[in-house]
């Protein structure tokens, strides 16, 4: 196995190019907006999750270097691993409290059954942390596509270091 692949998987072309470029500009975005607010915010974060803040702060920068690396395209299958690491944990803290994979829908919970820290709100569940390690898993195997850094820069410079 051609070890550039590793790092820089071959990108597909048309269609599917195109679906991993919005993916991976959507999964950025969506990181880039949890990251950063957990990092202006780390020792509220840590005393709520129970969590070392040395931890936290890995995984809020992970979240947060990983969506810029993401949107740009640049070493893409480790940006998304990095997040997708976070995403686990957050699975597996929310599996432990006994939060269902999917919560009941809001609107069908009568009314003053659920008020979670910020009021009123959707119940918890592990739904939505899952399905960002889908995501990011997607990206870990299948890269950022054509329209990356990793393609248009980092694979002709592993490349030429690797002859």
């Amino acid at each position: 196995m051609d070890p550039v692949s590793l790092i820089v998987p071959p990108a597909p072309d048309g269609l599917a190019g195109a679906g991993l470029l919005v993916l991976r500009l959507f999964t950025g975005l969506v990181f880039i907006r949890h990251g950063w607010p957990k990092l202006s915010n780390l020792g509220t974060w840590a005393t709520a999750m129970k969590t070392p803040a040395w931890l936290c702060f890995l995984s809020a920068f992970s979240m947060w270097a990983g969506g810029i690396a993401l949107i740009t395209g640049v070493l893409t299958p480790l940006a998304a691993a990095a997040i997708a690491v976070s995403m686990l944990y957050a699975v597996v803290l929310e599996i432990s409290n006994g939060f269902p994979f999917i919560a009941p829908d809001p609107f069908q919970i009568p009314e003053g059954d659920y008020a979670g820290p910020m009021g009123v709100g959707e119940p918890p569940s592990w739904e939505k942390a899952a399905m960002y390690v889908v995501m990011c898993m997607v990206l870990i195997t299948a890269g950022g596509g054509p329209f990356s850094l990793d393609v248009l820069v980092v694979a002709p410079r592993l490349q030429a270091l690797l002859g």
